[in-house]
């Protein structure tokens, strides 16, 4: 139903009253008609009428026979000649899996979801392990690289309620003058999903259709030439695709097959944007597509990382082989290799949906090249050649550094002389504490410690405790254990300074929703903060009505901090005024930019009962205040807070992220008198494993850009600013 608004051009204006009835002006040509609701028109000025929406869409699709063009030129890969898979690889398969760094681990945690049940793993515990660059492991090149999210100024998709928008289909090859119109701007190659199947791959390499000409580039180099020996492989590898787009090539094919004890594979991430970006230095980047076919890809980031940095298509090959490998291993799968490689397929593309919606990104089209990502420990020089506009703070890696971890990877692959269990893989020890693994921030010694301090009231296993966690911060990989606090002067009394017991007012325990975890856990949290006179945080699963009076022995069990996200899981009046905060929920720890998950089998009736749901019926949020497409929208509901409780901060919990700093001086701006900046370590109740491992960034990166931007927009003195995740100790 049209609303009472005015439009104005040359001098004309166009009325349109709530009854339907629109009148043109000047009154020389003025004409009425009937509005049906819902109808879109547009008023021809000249002969003073509606145009219909019908019309002007006949009008426009009826310009070119663009039908007959998609029908004759568009290739699907249906339409290629069916051609044999190529053959494995020669070496067994242990040997491609060691070179690539598969773990025993990885297989179990995360292929082995994606291949059993379709669908991409979860995970509770939040990521306590080293920045890549800070790990004293080979890491991937893809562990460089955490994916940015939406936050207040552009909303994030929902990728399951609005599955209609969101695609990932593609077109690859040659592009045409935008301005133009013509049959060759539809002679493209047509993928259902960026991912090639083994059949796939053979068809588009076989193929020799005119539109497709193929030109196959090796992604390797020799080891023992060190860095020097990459640097120079990169760029023969770029002047090469240039010269094959020179002469014709439209489907760039970048491989690592070729790898083996003297050919090392070049990380496919740094080829891919490598090749990406000389094409675009060069000009002749929208003439081709780059296809990589590699083994080092497999969990859903991989994928992310290579189209988001250029590559049109992907085919992993060693994860089918992989997958193939361990269904016919281990019966308890329940399906067959016919079935895991399509069950995997699935799983890739619910993460890509995933990741990309969490930047309002529907298509895939979109996505490709985009670099929605920040780098955290690569070198500037490599950045500004390799991975050019990439945000990057910190430097690091360089060329050299990476070919060591290459290295390592190239030499448990393929030892110098035989060694016992060489036919095994490492156990990993990324997702879980493993004795030769990667280092946690929570692990056997760390736990105990604690567990004893505060069991036995023991002031030597707190003092062990911390000096063991205060370590680890320094040596195993956190930003803040590389700063070094230099005296400010001498020593002052203590009864100069606040006492403890005015200290702990101002701490507060992190958001943990009940349903994640036990009614016991989440109440006895919140007596312990009401009898320091702090604060514990609700999370948003809700509260039981019974905790907002105190007990009959005086202790308390009311969240002094209510979270609100998106308006659901008991977000009710009489849980909003019983609070001393209002937390807004705008990104989520350690999954931001997304909804929490909740499993169905964790939904208990009582767990149902405060989140106003279905027992037994699994919980996923909505992105983040999906409806915030503002500062503005944020303001009002800033505004809508404080108006049902107007004793109580209001606060907003916002993700490390760069750029974060110029979303919080718009918070500020809105009215908030809090603002947390979370990390990326955070844990959470269930959350994919994608966006525990690779969302966000720490937090000393977020706190430091929003303390300088509030303090250079004078609003350092509006706003209280926090931060939380992964602290232990003073």
């Amino acid at each position: 139903r049209p609303s009472r608004y005015t439009v104005t051009r040359d001098d004309r204006v166009v009325m349109a009253s709530e009854t339907g009835v629109l009148a043109i002006a000047p009154e020389n040509v003025l004409k009425k008609g009937r509005l049906e609701p819902g109808r879109m028109f547009l008023v021809d000025m000249g002969e003073g009428r509606i145009v219909e929406d019908r019309e002007i869409k006949a009008d426009i699709a009826a310009r070119r026979p663009y039908g007959q063009w998609v029908r004759t030129n568009m290739i699907s890969l249906a339409d290629l000649p069916e051609v044999a898979p190529a053959p494995p690889a020669a070496d067994r398969l242990v040997t491609r899996q060691k070179l690539f760094g598969y773990t025993t681990e990885e297989i179990r945690t995360i292929l082995a979801p994606m291949g059993r049940d379709g669908r991409e793993p979860t995970g509770s515990m939040g990521d306590d392990i080293p920045l890549a660059i800070l790990s004293r492991r080979p890491r991937l090149l893809y562990d460089y690289f955490k994916q940015l999210f939406a936050q207040v100024t552009n909303p994030p998709l929902d990728a399951i309620r609005e599955q209609m928008v969101t695609s990932l289909a593609t077109t690859i090859g040659a592009e045409q003058n935008l301005f133009a119109e013509s049959p060759a701007h539809a002679a493209h190659l047509q993928l259902e999903r960026p991912l090639l199947t083994d059949e796939q791959m053979a068809r588009l390499r076989a193929q020799a259709h005119p539109h497709l000409k193929t030109a196959e580039l090796p992604m390797i180099f020799p080891l023992d030439l060190g860095g020097a020996g990459l640097r120079d492989r990169l760029e023969d590898l770029c002047r090469q695709a240039a010269e094959a787009v020179s002469a014709g090539a439209v489907l760039l094919i970048l491989t690592d097959r070729g790898a083996d004890r003297g050919q090392a594979p070049i990380p496919a991430l740094l080829a891919t944007a490598a090749v990406h970006h000389h094409l675009i230095r060069t000009g002749c980047r929208t003439r081709c597509a780059i296809v990589v076919e590699t083994g080092e890809a497999r969990e859903v980031h991989h994928f992310c990382c290579l189209c988001g940095f250029g590559a049109g298509a992907v085919y992993p090959y060693l994860a089918y082989a992989t997958l193939r490998d361990q269904v016919s291993r281990d019966a308890s799968w329940g399906v067959d290799a016919d079935r895991a490689v399509p069950h995997y397929l699935k799983a890739v593309d619910k993460g890509l949906l995933k990741v990309m919606s969490k930047m309002g990104i529907s298509t895939l089209q979109s996505y490709r090249g985009a670099q929605i990502f920040e780098c955290v420990g690569l070198a500037p020089e490599v950045v500004d050649r390799y991975f050019t506009w990439t945000a990057s703070r910190i430097g690091g890696a360089d060329l050299e550094g990476l070919t060591r971890e290459i290295g390592r990877r190239q030499k448990h692959a393929f030892p110098a002389v035989a060694v016992a269990g060489q036919d095994l893989l490492e156990i990993g020890g990324t997702y879980k504490w493993r004795r030769d693994g990667e280092r946690h921030q929570y692990n056997p010694l760390t736990i105990a410690r604690l567990q004893q301090a505060v069991r036995a009231n023991d002031r030597q296993a707190w003092d062990d405790f911390c000096s063991r966690v205060n370590t680890q911060n320094r040596e195993g990989g956190l930003l803040r254990g590389l700063f070094r606090l230099r005296p400010a002067g001498d020593p002052v009394p203590l009864e100069s300074v606040e006492p403890w017991s005015d200290i702990v007012k101002r701490f507060k325990t992190g958001a943990m929703s009940y349903g994640s975890i036990s009614k016991e856990a989440h109440e006895t949290q919140a007596i312990a903060m009401n009898r320091l006179g702090a604060r514990s945080n609700s999370g948003e699963g809700g509260e039981d009505a019974d905790r907002y009076r105190p007990d009959a022995n005086g202790d308390w069990r009311n969240s002094a901090i209510k979270q609100v996200a998106s308006g659901r899981f008991g977000v009710t009046i009489h849980y909003l005024t019983h609070a001393t905060e209002l937390q807004i929920k705008m990104a989520q720890g350690a999954k931001p930019g997304e909804g929490g998950q909740l499993p169905g089998s964790k939904v208990y009736p009582w767990i149902a009962k405060t989140r106003h749901s279905t027992p037994y019926v699994g919980l996923i949020s909505p992105p983040p205040h999906h409806d915030i497409y503002s500062i503005e929208d944020l303001a009002q509901l800033i505004y809508d807070l404080k108006m049902a409780n107007p004793d109580a901060r209001v606060s907003v919990k916002l993700v490390s992220e760069v750029g974060v700093g110029t979303i919080a001086a718009g918070v500020a701006k809105a009215g908030a008198d809090v603002i947390l900046i979370s990390g990326d370590v955070g844990g959470t109740g269930a959350s994919p494993q994608t966006s525990i491992r690779y969302g966000g960034l720490p937090w000393e990166l977020g706190l430091s850009e929003t303390r300088q931007v509030l303090q250079q927009n004078g609003l350092r003195d509006r706003v209280v600013v926090e931060t939380d995740g992964q602290l232990k100790t003073a």
